[in-house]
């Protein structure tokens, strides 16, 4: 993609007593309840890759291939999980329940994502487990031991699992993917516009398909596995009934509300700091009553300023 397409448009500002000292540039699109377009920023037809916003389409597909989890267990598998004690007894039980162990795993190691995690962790190694994908894979291994398929090349694109994600991709998105590559997980990413990932959250949201029903409703009900403490996501879907939400690597966040309105953002430069903002602004315009996530910008000790959502 061109350069000057992908910078998209001004997303929000960062104001300083009344002058603006920094942009955030990007795309953005939000769905009225009928999954048509009510607001559109950038470029919103051109590819992204969305990260971890689209593991609860990753999910559906094992559940459709016959995954049957736990909600908990489930709600773990579509996380980027801060990595707590808790995180890791869910995954275990997964694997466990499943005949598997850790030695499974094709995921690449990290430390916890979570900052409390992270500094918990100490000075020990990187681990799969520890990785914030690893619920993700976790649900990938199970899904294969369910359908006789094989653990050890899970994460081949070729692989019967990796193709049927596609498949509900492009089913969800009423788009091909586009641009295969890895993610950092090592799991195979795949590119999809901003409408069509907007297409597809909304979809899975307010369809009665059973299998979209299952997962939504695991990740309402189990915020704090979906994120961790303190983590914007899982502080909005624990204030806002309702609310699913999911964020992904390199400034990339989708959320719905029960009745299908949608909101999906890209920030051109990767950064979360918009988000907030972004998120507080759309809540107001649609009458949801939430924590006031907005930014604040400070001069020797006090409010001169915020940032503010275009």
């Amino acid at each position: 993609m061109d350069a000057s397409v992908f910078r998209g448009e001004t997303i929000a500002e960062v104001v300083r007593a009344g002058l603006v000292e920094s942009v955030h540039s990007g795309h953005l699109v939000e769905l009225d309840a009928k999954g048509q377009i009510a607001k559109s920023l950038g470029a919103i037809h051109a590819p992204i890759y969305p990260r971890s916003s689209v593991k609860a389409l990753q999910a559906s597909a094992m559940v459709r291939a016959g995954l049957k989890l736990k909600p908990q267990q489930l709600a773990v598998v579509c996380a980027s999980h801060s990595g707590s004690e808790e995180h890791f007894k869910v995954i275990l039980s997964i694997l466990s329940d499943h005949n598997l162990d850790e030695s499974a795993f094709r995921n690449a190691t990290d430390f916890p994502l979570g900052d409390k995690e992270r500094r918990a962790w100490g000075d020990k190694p990187a681990t799969q487990l520890a990785q914030n994908c690893s619920g993700k894979h976790a649900g990938m291994l199970a899904t294969c031991v369910v359908n006789g398929w094989d653990t050890n090349i899970y994460t081949h694109p070729d692989h019967p699992l990796q193709k049927l994600i596609v498949e509900e991709f492009e089913t969800l998105a009423r788009e091909k993917v586009q641009y295969l590559t890895a993610d950092g997980c090592g799991a195979p990413l795949f590119a999809l516009s901003l409408a069509g990932l907007a297409q597809a959250i909304h979809t899975i949201t307010v369809s009665p398909d059973p299998v979209y029903q299952e997962v939504v409703s695991a990740c309402r009900a189990n915020p704090l596995m979906i994120a961790g403490e303190g983590r914007l996501t899982t502080r909005l879907m624990k204030a806002v009934p309702g609310l699913f939400m999911k964020e992904g690597a390199e400034g990339v966040e989708v959320l719905s509300m029960p009745d299908g309105r949608t909101l999906v953002i890209k920030c051109a430069d990767g950064s979360w700091r918009p988000m907030g903002p972004i998120i507080t602004a759309t809540f107001q315009r649609w009458g949801v009553q939430a924590p006031d996530e907005n930014t604040y910008v400070y001069g020797g000790g006090k409010v001169v300023g915020q940032v503010v959502a275009k």
